[in-house]
């Protein structure tokens, strides 16, 4: 049976760091600006699922954002607020990942792109680095009110993909993203993006390790 794949899009094959230029024009600590906003909006990812009280990925982002405000003391004013956000739309892809979607493409393997964002917003992201045509479709969590790494959205991927748990992966380079995947019985690839990020010692262990999208291919099965 054809191979499935789920990429992940924040972090494995878009580089939400991007924003650092736009956020340069503001203030003079965008690089720790950048971390705690993504921080903060895994965050409230994971809490609104566990509190059932769904806002889509872009209202947590929005969120993130009044928080690391606030928390700088950077006092951007609402355009400022929104030219980050717009920025968050076009952010770009890894240096990577053009070309091993094109193997992965050639190998026959089916992709889609498996999100916590919009479908809309994931769209765009991927029209804007050039890789949308690599992928059959984009399945976001937004259909089922939830967030990674809650079974309901890995089982949803398994339906929308048309795909069955023993022949579907998940690349992802977020650690609870691949523990949700293995733990509901898919297989997952840990995408090391940076050389200091340790995976959570829970015993659940990813199906393979990679430091490059480009060791993808010749690994699954």
């Amino acid at each position: 049976m054809t191979i499935t794949i789920g990429f992940d899009i924040y972090g494995t094959l878009i580089n939400p760091y991007g924003v650092i230029t736009k956020l340069a024009e503001y203030t003079n600590q965008s690089a720790e600006f950048s971390r705690i906003w993504r921080d903060k909006q895994l965050e409230y990812t994971f809490r609104r699922g566990l509190m059932r009280r769904y806002e889509n990925f872009t209202v947590c982002t929005r969120n993130a954002l009044d928080y690391t405000d606030s928390l700088l003391n950077t006092s951007l004013d609402d355009d400022a607020k929104q030219a980050l956000m717009d920025a968050y739309r076009v952010l770009p892809a890894f240096d990577d990942v053009v070309e091993s979607l094109k193997v992965s493409k050639d190998a026959g393997f089916r992709l889609f792109g498996f999100s916590n964002g919009l479908q809309s917003a994931v769209e765009g992201l991927l029209e804007n680095a050039g890789i949308n045509d690599y992928f059959e479709g984009v399945v976001s969590v937004d259909d089922v009110q939830t967030f990674k790494p809650s079974p309901e959205v890995y089982h949803y991927f398994l339906k929308s993909s048309g795909a069955v748990a023993e022949n579907a992966w998940l690349v992802s380079s977020n650690p609870f993203d691949v523990i949700g995947a293995v733990n509901f019985g898919m297989k997952a690839a840990w995408l090391q993006r940076a050389h200091n990020v340790v995976f959570d010692p829970w015993g659940i262990e990813p199906t393979i390790r990679i430091k490059s999208l480009m060791e993808l291919s010749d690994l699954i099965s």
